[in-house]
């Protein structure tokens, strides 16, 4: 299965954060869409076949292995 990127927007900039976009490696939108939280972006994209990978700082560089995160297999349902 394919990595797709969830990153926070806007992008490369600090301050709040007003969704979250599924990108290829390119840079290539999965989706149009821009999702309300990081839980609706991973589940719409295991949905759709990918394995995500959540930003684990604000202004992320898909280059950088360390800014990257896989999603574990089953998300907390608590």
């Amino acid at each position: 299965m394919q990595h797709v990127y969830v990153e926070p927007v806007p992008k490369g900039r600090w301050g709040p954060i007003d969704g979250y976009i599924v990108e290829f490696k390119d840079g290539t939108k999965v989706t149009e869409e821009t999702y309300r939280s990081e839980m609706l972006a991973v589940s719409e994209i295991k949905l759709r076949g990918y394995v995500p990978l959540l930003a684990k700082v604000r202004i992320t560089d898909k280059a950088v292995t360390e800014h990257w995160q896989a999603v574990e297999e089953s998300l907390p349902q608590d």
